[in-house]
């Protein structure tokens, strides 16, 4: 039995890649589907190693573990490409996203012979454009989402508008900041996805 479309998030403590997971994990639900989104433990401080998980299905999820066989791996951070496996269990069909400004082709000799699809999101440009600061997050949810395929655009736009406007309800400045960086994103990947 498939237990949907997995992805797993690798990050530094502080850059948001928990959040990110969630985030998708509630929009993804709110378009219908069922989800898990949930991360994994080590030591908890800023800039320590973090991972998070996301299963989206169609049906039902039954399986309550972690994530070894992915079908999307989302690096936050691309100083981990030097010190964590981000590739281990990749499906060869799959893909992985690096924020990095470097090409997939500069980022493919970091990825320990991974064969499948490589994208980069330059995020810290993206986000300061958008937000004024570096939150690679919104850049890196877009580009999981636009390159996973898992909803539809305009679904996901609205549902991150709708979760946005709830958190950020006092700072509309916020809102459309973080809804610029997931366009920008989307326009940064459309000709290759």
């Amino acid at each position: 039995m498939s237990n949907g479309f997995e992805i797993r998030w690798h990050g530094r403590g502080g850059q948001g890649a928990k959040t990110a997971a969630l985030l998708l994990a509630d929009v993804a639900f709110k378009t219908g589907k069922y989800v898990q989104g949930f991360p994994e433990y080590g030591p908890e401080r800023m800039g320590a190693p973090i991972t998070a998980y996301n299963r989206i299905s169609d049906q039902p999820i039954r399986v309550h573990s972690n994530i070894y066989t992915p079908d999307l791996v989302a690096v936050v951070d691309e100083t981990l490409l030097h010190s964590v496996d981000v590739t281990d269990g990749l499906k060869e069909d799959g893909a992985v996203i690096v924020n990095s400004p470097k090409s997939p082709e500069e980022i493919r000799p970091m990825l320990k012979g991974y064969k499948g699809k490589v994208y980069t999101v330059d995020a810290r440009k993206i986000s300061v454009e958008a937000l004024g600061k570096y939150f690679p997050n919104s850049p890196m949810l877009a580009a999981a989402v636009a390159v996973s395929g898992i909803m539809e655009h305009d679904a996901f736009i609205s549902e991150m508008r709708n979760s946005y406007q709830h958190k950020f309800a006092k700072k509309p400045e916020v809102i459309d900041g973080n809804m610029l960086a997931l366009q920008l994103t989307y326009d940064a990947l459309k000709d290759v996805v």
